[in-house]
């Protein structure tokens, strides 16, 4: 008994474009399954009438089972109602081979000297429109699978591909001997420029990699080239590397200048003096080693510092030695006043400035006599010069 309807699917592989279903001429109402990765074609009398995505479909065709015969008479027992299916694979079908099939000639931006290369790599192709690709590609061969498609497309790869590849070289003045390091940036470049080239044909370049440039290694100019590029690169990274050893050692004397200060900072503040203290005693030494001259002036000057260091040393030197110069001493202590150093780093102070500027140390606040303007350098309740109460100082 003749079947009354039939059922057309296809699950065949997948490295496939295109499939043609054997079935042809097919009663009315056969059944039509599309899986979810494909699309189906149905022609009528040779032309392409629907388009069909996934999911289950009845295809109404003139052949009637019960008359089919009687019209197929006329014409040998061939029914004139012609149709088919053609499947079509949307699946994205990775890791396709391509190369050129000769050397590509141009010439090195940076050396200037001409050079052949060749190349390779994988891509990745979907078709994108059934119809077109049926129509342009497909014909009325039963299928379409990888290496034909490749090949179809072999005219087209192998001349942009080399167009492309010189321009993107030249545009971009990458060194041959450096080609490897972009080949990233070639391969997306290609990609773009080949994405209209496939899309005329309804298939969809998704990816396009240039994994292999073949140099001419052994080629006698090729080799020349590349021993002066190698010398000069290797003068130039020499340079580089003395120039950033000589920056590491400017760094480290700033940062052991930095040390040394906070270290002497650090034994100051252990042994109970300051910056602006430590120079007192620096030039209480001078004025001693000057007071073998015995002439007047010089004593005079000695004899007015010392009385201005006998506050920061605790006295050292006496009542007597303040008194005779109780005038240098004021003037002294009003020195000492608007030129002060940080305890930290012994950078100088700006006069009213809370913090020091070269290391951010707070700076301790004086406190000064409200009758005579001496500076308190030692804790006490009256003014060690007129002894006024420290209470209405500020």
């Amino acid at each position: 008994m003749a079947e009354i309807a039939q059922v057309i699917k296809y699950e065949g592989d997948n490295s496939t474009f295109v499939w043609k279903h054997p079935m042809e001429d097919f009663n009315t109402s056969t059944q039509l399954i599309v899986h979810e990765s494909q699309e189906a074609i149905f022609f009528m009398n040779g032309q392409a009438l629907d388009l069909f995505g996934p999911g289950r479909h009845t295809l109404e065709t003139q052949n009637i089972p019960l008359i089919r015969r009687l019209i197929s008479i006329p014409t040998g027992s061939q029914t004139p109602f012609h149709c088919e299916v053609y499947f079509i694979n949307k699946t994205e079908q990775m890791a396709v081979k391509w190369g050129t099939d000769s050397k590509v000639q141009f010439m090195e931006p940076k050396l200037h000297f001409p050079l052949q290369i060749g190349a390779s790599g994988e891509m990745a192709l979907r078709a994108s429109d059934s119809r077109k690709l049926l129509v342009k590609l497909v014909g009325t061969e039963k299928n379409l699978g990888q290496q034909a498609l490749v090949q179809k497309f072999r005219a087209v790869l192998m001349t942009k591909v080399k167009s492309y590849l010189t321009k993107t070289i030249r545009e971009n003045e990458i060194s041959i001997f450096e080609i490897d390091e972009y080949l990233d940036r070639i391969s997306t470049d290609l990609h773009n420029w080949l994405i209209p080239d496939f899309e005329e044909y309804g298939v969809a370049l998704e990816r396009f990699f240039v994994t292999t440039i073949v140099r001419p290694e052994g080629d006698r100019d090729y080799e020349r080239y590349k021993e002066l590029y190698f010398r000069q690169y290797g003068d130039v990274k020499e340079a580089q590397i003395r120039q950033q050893v000589e920056i590491i050692n400017q760094q480290t004397k700033a940062q052991q200048i930095i040390i040394e200060s906070q270290a002497l900072a650090a034994k100051r503040s252990q042994e109970g003096y300051t910056y602006q203290q430590e120079r007192g005693f620096d030039v209480a030494e001078k004025v001693a080693s000057n007071e073998a001259t015995g002439q007047f002036t010089n004593m005079g000057v000695g004899l007015g510092t010392m009385a201005g260091v006998g506050g920061a040393i605790g006295g050292m030197l006496g009542g007597a030695v303040t008194g005779a110069i109780n005038g240098n001493t004021a003037v002294n202590h009003v020195s000492n006043a608007e030129n002060k150093f940080c305890e930290n780093c012994g950078a100088p102070v700006t006069a009213g400035m809370a913090f020091c500027e070269q290391c951010g140390h707070k700076v301790k606040e004086e406190k000064k006599c409200v009758q005579c303007g001496y500076v308190f350098e030692n804790p006490g309740k009256f003014c060690p010069k007129c002894g006024t109460r420290r209470e209405e100082s500020v």
